[in-house]
This record gives C-alpha cells, structure tokens and sequence, in this order.
C-alpha cells in the first residue's frame, strides 16, 4: 500500500460509478433518501442515542473532547469521497452509504445466477441474511470496545490519530449494518440492531459473536496485528457479501471495502514501523544477532523473534474467523446467492455454479497431514481462508525487504494454516508453525517459543509510555514516511482536551 485511502481490489470497482453526494442537513447523513421514508427514519433516529450513549460509554476513553484531524466521507466516488477536518468523536457525522446502484445488475453466481440482483429480502432467505447481517455487524463494536483503552499509550499523535480514525470508521460500519436490519427485516431487525449495542468484548454473560473479537488489544503491537490481519479477514468478508444477490447489501459493502483499505494500512506500516525502528537500533548499536534478545530488548525497541511469535498469534486466531473448512452453511449461502467467493465477478475458471467441482483442503488424518479433494461448493471456507493467506503474504514481503535492507539476518513467515487453531479440520490438533503434526507434550515444551508467552507481554507492556507531543515517537516505532493527508512530520493530529 503506497497511500492511506489505498482502495482494495475489490472496492476498485466502484470507479465507474457515478458520483452520489450525499445528504448532509439530515441527522443522519445518508445517500439512501431517508427523508422519504419516515417509518425508516423514526426508527434510525431512535437507535441514534443509544448509539451515542454506546460511543461514550465504549468508545475511545479519555479523548471524546479531543479535537482529532479525521476525514469524513463527502460522498462515495473514490476519485474524491472523503475529506479531513478537525473533529471531536461524538459529533462524528456517521451515517447510511450505499455504493450507486448498478442498472442492470444480475446475480452473478448460485442456482439464481443470471437472475435480476433482489432489491428486497426473499423470503426464502430471510433467516441466513438476516444472521449473516448480524454477524457482521457485531464485530465492528466489537473492535473499538476492544480498543478503547489504547489511546492513554499512544506512541505518538499521528498513530493516536489512526487509531481513532479506525474507530469512527467501525461505528460507520455498524451504522451500515443497522441500516440493513431496520430496513429490510421490521421487528427482527430493530430488537437485533439494539443487541449490537448490548454485547460486549469479553464479557462472560454476554460476549461477542466471534472469538476473536472477545480477545484484548493491550498494547499497539497487539492493535498493528489486529489491523493488519484481522480487519485483513473483514476485506475479505466483506468482498464476498460484495458479491451478494441482495443488492443493498451488495452495495453496503462495496463502499465498506472503501474505508477497510486504510485499516489495513494502519496495521501494514504500523508493524512496518516497528520493524524499522528496530533494525535500525540493531545497526547502530552494531547487534548482528536477531536473537541476541536481551541485548535488543535493552534497546528500547522489539526484538524481531517477539513480533515474529505475535504475527504467529493473531495469524492462527484471526484463521478461526473463517470457520470450519467444510461446511453446509457456507454451500447455501452461496448456492443461494448471498454470499459468493473472493473476487467471485472476476474469477474465470469455472461456471459459478460449482456443481460438481471440487478444492484441495488439508486434514490430519492417522497424525499426519494430508490433503483431500472435497466438493468445492462445501470448502468455500477453505478457498476463502487459503485467499486471506495469499493476501497476507504480500505485506509481509514487504516486511522482509525491510528487514533486508537494514542487513539483519532474519525472515517473517506465515504459520501452517493448522497452528493453534481453534476450529475447523485442525481444531484440537497441535501442529507446529513450519507443519509438523506434534505431541502434546512437545507442544507444551515448545509453544512458548512459538506463540507470545508473560514475560513477552509483559515486555512489550514496559514499552507502552504515550508520547503526545507533536513529532515525536516512541523509541520502538519509526515516524511514518508521508503524514496523513501530506501534513508535516510535526503536525498535531490530537489536539489533546
């Protein structure tokens, strides 16, 4: 990624849609006419305050009289749809923003393939919809209650800046998920818009939908991560509801994909940064060992094998989003048009229907890895997981050449697709990062070499000292390369209340 509003592959579509201004005098700003339907907007704008009352109560502690440099969407054309601004969080403008709508458009794959996209829910898919909406709505809260502390140690205003940035974003999302409920689903829909607002990350009587989403974010090495490979897994959700037959979701979550971009961008050159600033502390302190931790560590920067087994974690956790690799829920999702595959418009090599075909999944069986043809329409979470690895992959090349160009001898990989993994066909297997199917015993001894252990975390905790004043950062992060929206190195991003 060579700039923040970098759009995704799947968002780049959008750029032969025409321009749609959207309507600010409203409440609640939107480009779906919500002033001509007043059942709708009544209902919207009930929800608002419990929404506000959710963002102060969960949403970023201690800044919400903070004035912070964030953009707002203008409009949802991607030549020009955002602009920048000073702004405190509760005055946020969020609201409704659909893509244009596509004439014309056609279901582009399952039985319904080639039928005109539903403008309305069928019937018949009521249910699966309406769960796949919730599910979705539920993890953007979920990653700010899971942020909200992050502010008080901030390693500088400009990453304070992205932080919160993300945040108004994620509360946007929720608004776009809300707005699916409400509109298309009556009751159901409203009592399920309030629940998004009643869960909670971490919570035991009543938690978040997807575990990963119930993990903490203690420090800004766990957020980079977060952002980099979990909101990595919101892409490549998103992308495939893109594909939807039910256009307003479809259209939902192509403008979505718009704001993801920077997400992803956040989490990238966060951990990029830190990588840097690393390297460079090694070089000038003339450390040729990576491993030599205790030196590296006196450093005041992260040693590389510590973000190594971090990029380890999240990797294998945000894995576990996807699902289980074989499943009968994903086959009539897509077979009923809601949810296609990664870049489904765009894929060539078959008939998109799947009758028939088939895809490589990798099991354990007898202790070993093997891998098996299944029926493709079945492992549509196994493509869809194995897609997410291939896209990772690039930022972490990227990573690589940073670490290259500084002349340290070391190399970030991705785990096995089966390390520590939760569910699916690897779910209470114990397999190693590099494949090796392992003892419990072994992996006892071993994990803690592989995966963040205490004192790790409690490293990277003595770490965590805010550093708030304009142009500076903290020891074990780099200063960015361009500042957002071209602003100079020193410019105050927070304007801390």
């Amino acid at each position: 990624m060579s700039a923040e509003d970098t759009l995704s592959d799947s968002a780049g579509a959008m750029a032969a849609d025409r321009f749609v201004e959207i309507n600010y005098d409203d409440v609640i700003p939107n480009n779906v006419a919500l002033a001509s339907d007043k059942q709708l907007q009544r209902a919207l704008e009930g929800w608002r305050p419990n929404y506000l009352g959710w963002w102060n109560n969960m949403g970023p502690l201690g800044y919400q009289a903070s004035e912070v440099y964030l953009r707002t969407a203008v409009g949802v054309d991607p030549a020009g749809w955002a602009k920048f601004g000073y702004v405190k969080m509760p005055s946020y403008r969020w609201g409704i923003l659909l893509a244009p709508k596509v004439e014309g458009r056609t279901i582009p794959f399952g039985r319904h393939k080639g039928e005109p996209a539903w403008q309305e829910v069928p019937g018949e898919h009521r249910a699966l919809l309406r769960r796949l909406i919730v599910v979705q709505g539920d993890t953007e809260p979920a990653s700010v209650e899971q942020q909200r502390f992050l502010g008080a140690t901030a390693p500088s205003l400009y990453d304070m800046r992205n932080l919160f940035q993300v945040n108004v974003e994620e509360g946007r999302h929720l608004w776009a998920m809300v707005y699916l409920l409400v509109k298309y689903f009556g009751k159901d829909g409203r009592e399920e818009a309030q629940a998004l607002l009643e869960r909670q990350s971490g919570q035991i009587d009543n938690p978040r939908i997807l575990g990963a989403f119930n993990e903490r974010t203690p420090d800004w090495l766990s957020f980079f991560m977060f952002t980099f490979f979990t909101d990595r897994d919101g892409k490549m959700q998103l992308a495939a509801l893109a594909e939807s037959g039910f256009d307003p979701l479809s259209r939902t979550c192509r403008f979505m994909l718009t704001e993801e971009a920077h997400h992803m961008f956040v989490g990238e050159t966060g951990v990029q940064r830190t990588i840097e600033a690393t390297c460079a502390a090694m070089v000038k302190a003339g450390v040729k060992d990576p491993d030599d931790v205790e030196t590296v560590r006196k450093l005041g920067v992260v040693d590389l094998p510590l973000l190594q087994r971090k990029l380890n974690f999240h990797a294998s956790v945000t894995r576990d989003l996807f699902g289980a690799e074989i499943s009968s829920n994903a086959a009539e999702a897509f077979s009923a048009g809601i949810k296609g595959r990664f870049n489904e418009a765009n894929l060539k090599s078959d008939d998109h229907l799947l009758q028939g075909a088939v895809y490589s999944v990798t099991r354990v069986v007898d202790g070993k890895l093997v891998v098996e043809e299944a029926p493709a329409l079945r492992a549509l979470n196994a493509r869809l997981l194995d897609d997410f690895i291939v896209d990772c992959q690039g930022g972490i090349d990227r990573w690589n050449k940073s670490v290259e160009k500084a002349g340290v001898a070391f190399r970030f990989v991705q785990p096995h697709k089966g390390f520590n993994r939760r569910i699916g066909e690897f779910a209470g297997k114990r397999i190693s990062p590099t494949g090796e199917v392992v003892s419990e015993e072994e992996w006892a001894a071993k994990s803690g070499d592989w995966l963040p252990n205490d004192d790790d975390m409690r490293f990277i905790g003595s770490l965590m000292k805010p550093c708030h004043e304009p142009g500076r950062y903290a020891s074990w992060i780099a200063p960015p390369r361009v500042g957002v929206n071209n602003q100079p190195g020193d410019f105050e991003y927070v304007k801390i209340a």
